[in-house]
């Protein structure tokens, strides 16, 4: 591979080496030494795989050409990818290429549904399922589509669902986007430099030049001669990390959740609330990251106090108004919302945090294997999501506290947990019906009460729903 590039133009091979680490497995080796922003390496537009260079393929662009609808960029990549391994001749500078991609992947999609398990309740598992489910039906669509109309192209035997598969992978796990002056996006692979591994220790520095097409490889910081050389894939969590490239990080500064907010247009006033969620940059339906820097983005509480407006609120809102409290009552309506939300969350985990700290501390799953990813995955999202759970917690006792000053709460009612007749200081956010004396009740309360929760919320005049 090596030599074809040089010849095909590609500069800096000379002073690096692919080899194997201990951590990483295979990477690059530095053979000088690199002063942080210094070029590294430069891979030229020619060798680089591209939809565009598809495309223009003398006998794979006329298949590609008459797909219709047209294919998606990660499943052009793919085709191509594998109609080059399928060739027996020509081609063989790309097949030097191909040779070098790993015969196997640790992508979530190939994990047992054992090893998946772990991981039950996060967005992880539920992404995976849909992905394998999509992979399927897209595969299906190729058969009739493309593979088989042009059988020449492509021998069924070398375009199994396996194959398909591998190919995606290598597209996710390889594949570098960027952003162009007019403002479109390329995604591309570059030979020798896709092999290059993933550190948060050093500066994003991988650039395309679209004046050259070239791809160019700066360093992120020093490296001395024999040391790995490192590039930045970004700061994702560890649920992207091991979706799309077969890793993890312990202890991932990144880690996320993902909650979707929606809202049914058959929903009271939906309309209305469309035009303020569009002003304040949201939408009927929001996909929100929750993070470890910020369990709960100022949009998750904006989006709900929108969508919890009465009528008499929406004659006289003005979307600014929703950056803080519009009414008590609103916020109380929906903090209690939220703490019942990630209490479902939570409690949906395949196994709680606790439990999957001591197995990981008594290698119940071997390090390093897809159980011990999948259980990093669900240690991440879980700590996102009670570091959210105890952020609404204190802003709901901060406004029930205030609000039981003011003499808001009706002065005795029963609790649905313990039977007690008291204050109630507890109302169920989802079906606003089951009161509580205690936080304490709510909690102890929940696993009985959220099926009737679920049939009365169903039914409620909000159309809400976090997942």
């Amino acid at each position: 591979m090596e030599s074809w590039l040089k010849e095909s133009g590609a500069v800096g091979l000379d002073n690096l080496e692919l080899a194997n680490f201990q951590v990483t497995g295979r990477g690059v080796r530095s053979l000088q030494y690199y002063k942080e922003g210094e070029r590294v390496l430069t891979i030229p537009d020619g060798v680089l795989w591209t939809v565009e260079h598809a495309y223009a393929d003398p006998l794979l662009g006329r298949a590609l050409r008459s797909a219709q609808p047209p294919l998606t960029v990660e499943d052009t990549l793919a085709i191509y990818i594998l109609f080059v391994r399928s060739r027996k001749s020509g081609y063989n500078g790309l097949r030097s290429h191909v040779t070098a991609f790993p015969k196997s992947y640790s992508s979530s999609i190939f994990f047992t549904e054992k090893e998946l398990e772990v991981c039950a309740g996060t967005s992880l598992y539920t992404i995976t399922k849909q992905l394998q489910r999509q992979i399927e039906e897209d595969y299906v669509g190729l058969v009739a589509r493309m593979f088989g109309q042009y059988q020449d192209l492509f021998p069924l035997d070398k375009f199994t669902i396996e194959d398909y598969k591998w190919a995606l992978s290598t597209v996710w796990s390889r594949g570098m986007d960027f952003v162009l002056p007019d403002g479109n996006s390329i995604r591309l692979l570059a030979p020798f430099a896709d092999m290059l591994n993933h550190s948060s220790e050093v500066k994003q520095c991988h650039v395309y030049d679209a004046s050259s097409g070239s791809l160019s490889v700066l360093a992120g910081k020093d490296f001395k001669a024999e040391d790995q050389v490192f590039i930045n894939y970004g700061p994702l969590p560890n649920n992207r990390l091991l979706r799309l490239y077969g890793f993890v990080l312990s202890s991932n500064p990144n880690d996320s959740y993902d909650i979707v907010l929606s809202t049914h247009p058959t929903a009271p006033f939906w309309e209305q609330k469309q035009k303020l969620w569009i002003l304040a940059g949201l939408d009927s339906t929001c996909t929100i990251s929750l993070t470890l820097t910020d369990p709960l983005p100022k949009n998750v509480l904006r989006y709900l106090r929108i969508q919890r407006l009465d009528e008499s609120d929406l004659s006289v809102i003005e979307v600014d108004a929703t950056d803080g409290i519009i009414n008590v009552s609103n916020e109380v309506e929906v903090l209690q919302f939220l703490v019942d939300s990630f209490c479902g969350l939570l409690e949906n985990f395949g196994a709680q945090l606790e439990i999957l700290e001591e197995q990981l501390a008594v290698s119940v799953y071997p390090p390093g294997g897809n159980a011990w990813a999948a259980a990093h995955v669900s240690l991440g999202e879980q700590r996102v999501l009670r570091l959210a759970r105890k952020r609404v917690e204190d802003l709901l006792a901060a406004a029930e506290s205030g609000r039981r000053r003011r003499g808001d709460l009706s002065p005795l009612a029963r609790c649905a947990n313990c039977d007690e007749i008291s204050e109630p200081i507890m109302l169920c956010g989802r079906c606003r019906t089951a009161i509580y004396c205690t936080r304490t009740c709510q909690v102890a309360h929940y696993k009985e009460h959220r099926v009737v929760c679920r049939v009365i919320s169903t039914a409620s005049k909000n159309g809400s729903e976090v997942k």
